[in-house]
Protein backbone atom coordinates (compact mmCIF):
# COMPACT_ATOMS: atom_id res chain seq x y z
CA UNK A 1 0.00 0.00 0.00
CA UNK A 2 1.06 3.90 -0.36
CA UNK A 3 0.23 6.73 1.48
CA UNK A 4 -0.54 9.99 -0.98
CA UNK A 5 0.08 13.00 0.65
CA UNK A 6 -0.22 15.81 -1.98
CA UNK A 7 -0.20 19.60 -1.11
CA UNK A 8 -1.77 21.70 -3.17
CA UNK A 9 -2.99 25.67 -4.12
CA UNK A 10 -6.42 25.78 -1.67
CA UNK A 11 -8.12 27.26 -4.83
CA UNK A 12 -7.49 23.57 -5.78
CA UNK A 13 -9.56 21.86 -3.68
CA UNK A 14 -12.45 20.89 -5.40
CA UNK A 15 -11.22 19.91 -8.60
CA UNK A 16 -8.68 17.76 -7.34
CA UNK A 17 -11.43 15.97 -4.95
CA UNK A 18 -13.38 15.76 -8.09
CA UNK A 19 -10.76 13.95 -9.73
CA UNK A 20 -10.04 11.34 -7.07
CA UNK A 21 -13.05 10.84 -6.07
CA UNK A 22 -14.10 7.64 -8.33
CA UNK A 23 -10.42 6.40 -7.87
CA UNK A 24 -9.68 6.40 -3.63
CA UNK A 25 -12.16 4.32 -1.49
CA UNK A 26 -11.47 8.12 0.81
CA UNK A 27 -9.23 10.76 1.61
CA UNK A 28 -8.58 13.74 3.69
CA UNK A 29 -8.18 17.40 3.35
CA UNK A 30 -5.90 19.81 5.73
CA UNK A 31 -6.08 23.02 4.59
CA UNK A 32 -3.62 25.72 6.14
CA UNK A 33 -1.22 28.35 5.40
CA UNK A 34 2.33 27.45 3.93
CA UNK A 35 5.67 28.58 2.53
CA UNK A 36 7.10 26.88 -0.65
CA UNK A 37 8.73 28.30 -3.80
CA UNK A 38 5.61 29.57 -5.32
CA UNK A 39 5.33 33.51 -5.23
CA UNK A 40 3.10 34.43 -2.28
CA UNK A 41 -0.08 36.57 -2.90
CA UNK A 42 0.19 40.23 -2.24
CA UNK A 43 -2.15 42.27 0.02
CA UNK A 44 -4.11 45.73 -0.53
CA UNK A 45 -4.03 47.37 2.44
CA UNK A 46 -4.18 51.12 4.05
CA UNK A 47 -7.89 52.11 1.82
CA UNK A 48 -6.27 50.39 -0.98
CA UNK A 49 -2.84 52.91 -1.07
CA UNK A 50 -0.56 50.39 -0.03
CA UNK A 51 0.58 47.14 -0.50
CA UNK A 52 2.28 44.19 1.60
CA UNK A 53 3.12 40.45 0.27
CA UNK A 54 1.68 38.02 2.41
CA UNK A 55 3.85 35.87 4.58
CA UNK A 56 2.12 32.41 3.72
CA UNK A 57 0.06 30.92 0.57
CA UNK A 58 -3.00 29.20 1.29
CA UNK A 59 -2.74 25.79 1.07
CA UNK A 60 -4.28 22.52 1.26
CA UNK A 61 -3.12 19.08 2.02
CA UNK A 62 -5.04 16.13 0.51
CA UNK A 63 -4.21 12.43 2.13
CA UNK A 64 -4.97 9.01 0.58
CA UNK A 65 -4.05 5.55 1.15
CA UNK A 66 -4.59 3.34 -2.04
CA UNK A 67 -3.30 0.03 -3.38
CA UNK A 68 0.14 -0.26 -4.85
CA UNK A 69 -1.28 -0.60 -8.27
CA UNK A 70 -3.57 2.50 -8.51
CA UNK A 71 -0.70 4.69 -6.63
CA UNK A 72 0.75 5.95 -10.02
CA UNK A 73 -2.80 6.79 -11.51
CA UNK A 74 -3.81 8.86 -8.46
CA UNK A 75 -0.89 11.33 -8.32
CA UNK A 76 -1.22 11.92 -12.02
CA UNK A 77 -4.69 12.43 -11.43
CA UNK A 78 -3.62 15.31 -8.47
CA UNK A 79 -1.06 16.58 -10.99
CA UNK A 80 -3.73 16.91 -13.41
CA UNK A 81 -6.10 18.22 -11.80
CA UNK A 82 -4.23 20.49 -9.67
CA UNK A 83 -1.96 22.10 -12.10
CA UNK A 84 -1.75 26.06 -13.43
CA UNK A 85 2.16 25.54 -15.07
CA UNK A 86 3.33 28.00 -12.56
CA UNK A 87 5.40 27.93 -9.86
CA UNK A 88 3.89 26.85 -6.65
CA UNK A 89 1.26 24.54 -7.86
CA UNK A 90 2.35 22.50 -5.04
CA UNK A 91 3.93 18.75 -4.74
CA UNK A 92 3.41 15.07 -4.24
CA UNK A 93 4.55 12.68 -1.67
CA UNK A 94 4.34 8.97 -1.85
CA UNK A 95 5.43 6.72 0.74
CA UNK A 96 5.09 3.40 1.55
CA UNK A 97 2.38 2.01 4.43
CA UNK A 98 3.36 -1.25 6.24
CA UNK A 99 -0.21 -1.87 7.45
CA UNK A 100 -3.66 -0.37 7.76
CA UNK A 101 -6.17 -0.86 10.14
CA UNK A 102 -9.96 0.03 9.71
CA UNK A 103 -10.99 0.87 13.29
CA UNK A 104 -15.06 -0.05 12.94
CA UNK A 105 -14.81 -2.85 10.58
CA UNK A 106 -11.38 -4.25 12.18
CA UNK A 107 -10.02 -4.92 8.71
CA UNK A 108 -6.63 -4.74 8.07
CA UNK A 109 -4.35 -4.02 5.24
CA UNK A 110 -5.68 -3.35 1.78
CA UNK A 111 -8.99 -4.65 2.91
CA UNK A 112 -9.45 -1.50 5.33
CA UNK A 113 -9.02 0.30 2.69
Amino acid sequence: MKKIEATIRATKIGVVSDAINDLVGGFSILEGNGRGSGDRQTIRAGRGTGSYVAEYNKIAVVVTIVDDSKADEVMFAISDAASTGDGGDGIIVLSDVENVVNIASKKTGSDAL
